[in-house]
């Protein structure tokens, strides 16, 4: 018989070889955070940046138009490292660098290219827009170019003096649209029944749940504020080209046969359209702007300075001098509002009631802007925010709510307390009303001959449970949560608005409103931007320009080293294999389930909004 214990010698081989390679697998990891550190240190420190006189701004957006960047720092790592394009643009930025280029004697024009921007909404598009008015009216030329124009492309390179497209490209005016997927009957096949607890007969975000198309209601409300949307859409670009009215639409309409005539030559068509000024390439284009700015022999082109570098240099020239004693706070509420910790593309509830505190309790801190990009989500989430919005403003620092592309639903009752709500003309907003989903699935169960019995101490144990039908008394118990819900909602909304609580029900129920649409009825205060928002703030809190700066307070950020380590760590675990072909598979998964992650309400009551338009073919 062969004995299976190991010898002394075994046992100590084995324990030096285990320390062996726990030494190994340590001085890889050290060498590379080592090395990655070394390569950020490179990427983010070097010389100042130099702003040199008769440069073009070259303003080149990529990604997604956002109010605050949330990608973590190892995303940001990682984008700088590898060379890739910023996945996601500050709109502010934007905005900042067209102002104090404008003002800048050595930039002599600005450049817009907006081929790499894939994803933003109508508000942030006209923020934009209006900074290259402000850039043109200071005397500065603008010049766009593109391969192609999407539809949020256009709106705003039509506010160049000059707009030149590829001779291959095209300019994709095609109309807005509200587009959704509708699972009745195939949670019918499936045998999942969903209850649906509502109040509002416009609340169509439950709508896919239990029809296999749009109500009536939700296509006469869809279609008047996209309607709106749209004019304003096609009314500004008129403006700004110089075109006779209703000219977008006419090239919406006429597309088929103008192509037809053009030989199917699109960028031909939007050039006879004036939509466009010349056909060129490229090439063509650095040249032409090259004759105004001279050329870089160096890198191919005119003399140009990024946006992002521009703002570097300015933000190292800015420490050079005396900060204003005053701060206006800035809290950005982005994305669907859910209960717990904000996540990339989620709004957490404590984390935005965190900030809000932070600044109520800060004392250089005078007023705060609450800028909501938002369809809303967790209704318990909303009100920790709303919470912390009315503890400032009995602390004595006003409040002034600022809505982006959408503040609907969960992203009013956030803003409902403000001392004002400013919103664009194009903003989605309203749609206050209350819902809860109530999946039940022991029709499923009992196909695959799976049974649920039991016994309970009361009526209502068990009630709750997604394996058995739901009980008549728990469905009311539901439903008279979502009318207290309701009830509390436009109650909020009439406290804050000042206005008689019939007035708000009858312009509640669930309808969605444009912005411009909303200050008539009094759910807005004023149309404008941040930068009006800004300086209702300052003024309501007895500030004047100059005596105060903007800052934005965000949640604490990983330090780069962290982020480094946990690379590394990342890193480490992929090459022993404890990563590779499942991490691959379930990581679509995991895509698909952050698209409901906000249904995380702790008594599945919701304030949520499914009514971001369709801008252009590839976005939303």
């Amino acid at each position: 018989m062969t004995s299976t214990k190991k010898s002394f010698l075994g046992r100590l081989f084995g324990g030096l070889w285990s320390i062996v390679v726990g030494l190994y697998r340590a001085i890889v990891i050290l060498s590379l955070v080592l090395l990655l550190a070394v390569a950020w240190m490179a990427l983010r420190g070097g010389p100042p940046i130099k702003v040199e006189r008769n440069v073009a701004l070259v303003i080149y957006p990529t990604g997604e138009l956002v109010e605050t960047v949330d990608r973590d720092a190892g995303q940001l790592f990682l984008e700088e490292l590898s060379g890739e394009q910023p996945s996601q643009t500050r709109v502010r930025d934007l905005v900042e660098a067209l102002d104090e280029g404008a003002r800048d004697p050595r930039i002599a024009l600005a450049v817009v290219k907006l081929d790499q921007l894939w994803a933003a909404g109508l508000p942030q598009l006209d923020e934009l827009a209006a900074a290259v008015r402000r850039f043109r009216e200071s005397g500065k030329p603008v010049y766009a170019h593109g391969p192609y124009y999407e539809q949020g492309h256009y709106l705003v390179a039509a506010q160049a003096d000059h707009v030149s497209l590829d001779p291959m490209g095209s300019v994709e005016l095609l109309g807005f649209g509200v587009y959704d997927y509708y699972f009745k009957d195939a949670l019918d096949k499936l045998g999942v029944e969903i209850n649906v607890f509502r109040v509002g007969e416009y609340k169509a975000a439950v709508e896919p749940f239990e029809r296999n198309d749009m109500s009536e209601q939700a296509r006469q409300a869809n279609a008047e504020w996209l309607g709106d949307l749209w004019r304003r859409f096609g009314g500004e670009i008129a403006r700004a080209r110089k075109l006779p009215d209703g000219a977008v639409d006419r090239f919406v309409s006429g597309m088929a046969d103008g192509l037809a005539q053009a030989g199917g030559h699109a960028a031909a068509y939007a050039r006879d359209a004036r939509l466009v000024d010349a056909l060129e390439t490229l090439d063509q284009f650095r040249t032409r702007v090259g004759a105004v700015v001279g050329m870089d022999e160096d890198h191919g082109s005119f003399r140009q300075i990024h946006h992002t570098r521009y703002l570097h240099a300015l933000q190292r020239e800015r420490h050079e001098k005396p900060a204003p004693d005053h701060t206006v706070a800035l809290v950005v509420v982005q994305g669907e509002i859910v209960d717990g910790d904000s996540q990339p593309g989620l709004a957490g509830g404590d984390t935005i009631a965190d900030l809000l505190d932070e600044a109520r309790r800060d004392e250089a801190v005078d007023a705060v802007v609450l800028r909501v990009d938002s369809p809303g989500g967790s209704v318990y989430a909303s009100e920790r925010i709303r919470r912390q919005v009315r503890a400032l403003k009995e602390a004595g620092k006003p409040v002034v709510a600022s809505m982006s592309s959408v503040a609907a639903s969960g992203g009013y009752w956030v803003s409902m307390d403000a001392d004002e709500i400013w919103a664009h003309d194009t903003t989605i907003t309203g749609s206050i009303g209350i819902f809860a989903l109530w999946p039940t699935f022991h029709k499923p169960l009992e196909k695959l001959g799976i049974h649920t019995d039991g016994l309970g101490t009361t009526p209502l144990a068990g009630a709750f449970r997604g394996d058995r039908p739901i009980a008549p008394d728990a469905a009311r118990i539901i439903q008279s949560q979502i009318e207290f819900g309701y009830r509390s909602f436009i109650d909020g909304v009439a406290s804050g608005r000042e206005l008689p609580r019939e007035t708000v029900d009858r312009i509640a129920r669930g309808r969605v409103w444009s912005g411009e649409d909303a200050k008539v009825l009094g759910l807005v205060d004023e149309i404008g931007g941040l930068d009006g928002a800004v300086a209702a703030a300052a003024r309501l809190a007895n500030l004047q320009e100059g005596e105060y700066r903007l800052e934005e307070i965000q949640p604490p950020q990983e330090l780069p080293i962290e982020a480094l380590i946990r690379f590394a760590g990342e890193a480490r675990l992929s090459l022993f294999g404890s990563l590779g072909a499942a991490e691959a598979v379930l990581r679509p998964v995991e895509r698909v389930a952050r698209h409901f992650a906000w249904i995380d309400d702790p008594r599945g009551v919701y304030a949520h909004c499914f009514c971001r338009p369709a801008v252009s073919t590839r976005w939303n």
